[in-house]
């Protein structure tokens, strides 16, 4: 071992060096927007927060958010920073409004950290407060104040103005996609009723809540009865059964920011609505026959919330305020008052819940042999077959690194094999198909466990019973630019949209991106993804470099496939769009109706789904 450690080990950042030093304990991971919880999303939230916080407050109904290529502008109308306290707020670290209790009791952002670490992760960043007829603008870059203007009188209306640049010597060749912002701006709309958002000039309002939240995101699906839609005191609560969908589904917020991974009030609601069906129908369901096939949002709005990170992804708090009732009575008390009371008053509802019950339970004994038969070849396949090449870390751990752990599902030894030997062991695993996987389209769930290779990956992936169990953050799809390779990647879209939506609709499902050429000379190599970068490599190496045209993954070598599936790894989300429906799409791409697909194709001369590859 080598270097001393003594007095002059230890060092002293200032804030901003601390932000930039260590992004991850502030804004999670860093990505290049591909995925939605990629830093640069997570910039634009803190300060999206502090804007309805004001809303919430009583504050401004309006929010203005635009997006000009690298620049995010937001503006809104709430009471603005009080002008003697625009730098501090912005640049002073545990400074801030959300430490009194009393004048933010249930608001989103309470550690003071979020515009901060947006003025230290930015190139540029500028803030501007009005209040009351004048006004205060602070200019800095990457966290250092360039500018500080004087009070000065204004005919604007009170608010506040904040406009940055995500700063690439952090984020790297970032990208904003749309969608990402416009679903992060729909759940700001549903959770609080007559805020409008504007993006680019486009509103985001709703007048009920949850329940629009749900009839937005399960369009076209098939539901087992109307959505049932509770609200009271601090708790909103929107839920029904699908048809035709497997396993459980949940949208969940607490005071108003998304928890992707659920948490105390989640787990709650699970084992409420569990508790109140069996009471009401005087039977000892199995929890997962209740659940089966559910789809829910719940909001609740707590004081001096405790999450597992910065980036509140995850509720940890057992009460509602401090000395209060814990959150698992507080919602078990309104699910068995509020839930018991809708059945009663509807019967048509709860008969079809009743019949979907039996439905689930008739299910899962049916498969109860299948899946034990499936399990003793998954215990075999994991011993001889080698068909998963595991990694160290994985995403239901504690680990700070738990985002970026990633299963790249490939096709043939050559291609796992590279991969395998350029991966980075500690959260890049490799699973390797075996030929082309079955259209499972119209099949039902009994075709995961018969079908070996649905079989393994469903084990690998860890998603047999519940998303939550999720090994690997990213799953990507690594085949050759080829035709046959364009048809592995639908038919594992197919698999996850058909049993496993939810593993696309939270952003999970990716596409790899490998170069079509390599272009060199004798200083420069350049990989190019496109015929256009082909043409501006060409441009800037001059004449006579040397081509190559990668025709399969198997033919890059593994110190180059490094290049490539490291930290510049370039990914392209799957995309379910919220207007499409999961069985008309299937049924036309996958299904059999082979003239009208063929004619499509012949019209369109590529075929582009209703989830896209952004």
């Amino acid at each position: 071992m080598s270097g001393n450690y003594n007095e002059e080990s230890i060092v002293s950042l200032d804030w901003k060096e601390h932000i930039r030093l260590r992004p991850g304990m502030y804004i999670g991971k860093l990505g290049d927007g591909a995925s939605h919880d990629d830093g640069i999303y997570v910039l634009i939230k803190e300060i999206i927060d502090n804007a309805v916080d004001e809303y919430i407050m009583g504050f401004g109904k309006k929010i203005e958010i635009t997006i000009k290529d690298q620049k995010v502008t937001v503006r809104d109308y709430g009471r603005g920073i009080p002008l003697g306290k625009v730098v501090d707020c912005v640049s002073k670290i545990n400074t801030g409004a959300k430490y009194d209790s009393e004048v933010f009791k249930k608001t989103v952002g309470l550690n003071g950290v979020g515009s901060k670490a947006v003025n230290a992760l930015a190139s540029y960043f500028i803030t501007q407060s009005v209040r009351d007829g004048k006004t205060k603008i602070a200019e800095f870059s990457n966290g250092n104040l360039v500018k500080e203007s004087k009070e000065e009188k204004t005919d604007l209306r009170n608010g506040t103005i904040v406009i940055f640049v995500p700063d690439e010597k952090i984020f790297g060749k970032y990208h904003f996609i749309t969608e990402y912002i416009e679903n992060l701006l729909w759940n700001y709309a549903f959770l609080n009723t007559g805020l409008s958002l504007y993006f680019n000039g486009q509103r985001y309002y709703a007048e009920n809540g949850l329940l629009d939240l749900l009839s937005k995101y399960i369009n076209g699906t098939e539901l087992v009865y109307p959505i049932i839609h509770i609200k009271e005191n601090d708790f909103e609560l929107a839920m029904t059964h699908s048809q035709n969908q497997y396993g459980e589904e949940y949208y969940s917020f607490v005071n108003g920011t998304h928890t992707t991974q659920g948490g105390t009030h989640q787990s709650a609601f699970r084992e409420a609505v569990v508790k109140t069906v069996r009471e009401f129908y005087k039977k000892d369901f199995e929890a997962s026959d209740i659940r089966s096939s559910i789809i829910a949002a719940i909001s609740i709005k707590i004081q001096e919330p405790v999450f597992e990170s910065q980036t509140k992804t995850k509720l940890g708090s057992q009460h509602i305020e401090p000395n209060g009732p814990t959150i698992r009575n507080y919602i078990n008390d309104i699910i068995k008052k509020q839930l018991d009371d809708y059945l009663h008053k509807n019967p048509e509802t709860s008969e079809a819940l009743y019949r979907k019950i039996l439905q689930s339970e008739k299910e899962r004994k049916d498969l109860a042999n299948i899946k034990k038969i499936a399990r003793d070849s998954v215990k075999k396949a994991s011993l001889y077959n080698k068909k998963l090449r595991d990694c160290r870390i994985h995403y239901n751990s504690n680990d700070d690194r738990k985002l970026e752990t990633t299963l790249f599902i490939t096709e043939g030894d050559s291609a796992s094999g590279s991969i395998t030997k350029s991966r980075d062991v500690n959260t890049q695993a490799v699973f390797s198909l075996r030929g082309k996987p079955l259209n499972c389209y119209g099949m039902n769930k009994k075709v995961v466990y018969e079908n070996e290779e649905f079989n393994l990956l469903q084990s690998a992936l860890n998603i047999e019973e519940e998303l939550e169990n999720l090994r690997y953050n990213n799953i990507v799809v690594a085949t050759d630019a080829d035709v046959d390779g364009m048809h592995i990647r639908l038919l594992l879209i197919t698999f996850f949209l058909q049993f496993f939506p939810d593993l696309v609709k939270y952003g999970h499902l990716y596409i790899l991106q490998t170069p079509l050429f390599r272009i060199r000379n004798k200083s420069k190599t350049i990989y190019c993804y496109s015929e256009e970068e082909r043409h501006e490599a060409l441009r800037e190496l001059g004449a006579k470099p040397e081509i190559t045209r990668f025709k399969g993954l198997g033919e890059i070598s593994p110190d180059e496939f490094k290049n490539f599936i490291g930290p510049s790894m370039r990914l392209d989300p799957v995309i379910l769009k919220n207007t499409s429906t999961i069985g008309e799409m299937l049924a036309f791409y996958m299904g059999k109706n082979t003239p009208d697909r063929q004619n499509f194709i012949i019209d369109n001369l590529r075929v582009e789904l209703d989830f896209v590859e952004s």
